[in-house]
């Protein structure tokens, strides 16, 4: 009696889940990590001097004169001062959206540009990968394929988890009475070993930080300020 009980309760959440007059949609966040440098652990810094010290019993002596001829010289004639990378890149300077060379101390977005499910007009507009929920066994492999259908594959991508990062609830307004009813959910992806992507199926795109994201989405500013950890 209770098995029988468990499969009329199973049967009647997946009808009920079929029977939904709400549409899911999977969005994906595709996320470059921003680029950082380790400081060296503090062992290296003990072998280092370790190696040196080890290194300084074996050495030759060298005569007085020689080490006055060192002595001499110029400094950057026997040494050269490293400089570091710069933070600003010519992609800064260009304002180059499209290019992951930018902003390297911040995380970036990817946006593309078009006409995204639920959209009250046919004016293309920007929005994240998205597909809706159809026929894939699981939510996630619906985001994998919203994914794939803009870079083409999904080589040098990384979703983090199974399940979605957050979902909000679309529904009608007064103002936008035409609007679908329909939930969204995020899929956190990022950028693995990848400088460049080929990114079609879509007007344009852009890499857009956490606070240009927010200006481009002023209605859903709180909700994705809460949602992105930055």
């Amino acid at each position: 009696m209770q098995r029988s009980s468990l499969r009329f309760l199973v049967g009647q959440s997946k009808r009920a889940f079929c029977t939904s007059s709400d549409k899911i949609v999977a969005s994906v966040l595709f996320e470059r990590l921003r680029v950082v440098i380790p400081k060296p652990d503090p062992a290296v810094y003990t072998f280092q001097e370790f190696k040196f010290n080890w290194q300084q019993q074996f050495r030759r002596r060298y005569p007085d004169e020689f080490l006055d001829i060192a002595k001499n010289r110029a400094k950057g004639e026997y040494q050269m001062d490293y400089v570091p990378a710069p933070r600003i890149t010519e992609a800064d300077k260009k304002n180059d959206r499209k290019s992951l060379y930018r902003a390297l101390d911040k995380k970036l977005y990817l946006l593309i540009f078009g006409k995204p499910f639920g959209a009250t007009s046919d004016k293309p507009v920007w929005h994240f990968p998205e597909k809706v929920y159809d026929s894939e066994p699981t939510l996630r492999k619906c985001a994998e394929s919203a994914l794939k259908s803009v870079l083409g594959d999904l080589t040098h991508t990384y979703f983090v988890g199974n399940a979605p990062m957050a979902h909000m609830a679309i529904q009608p307004t007064e103002e936008t009475p035409d609007l679908p009813s329909y939930k969204r959910f995020f899929f956190k992806c990022s950028v693995v070993a990848a400088s460049k992507y080929s990114i079609s199926n879509c007007e344009d795109f852009v890499w857009v930080t956490k606070d240009e994201l927010l200006e481009i989405f002023p209605e859903q500013a709180e909700f994705f300020n809460k949602m992105i950890i930055s």
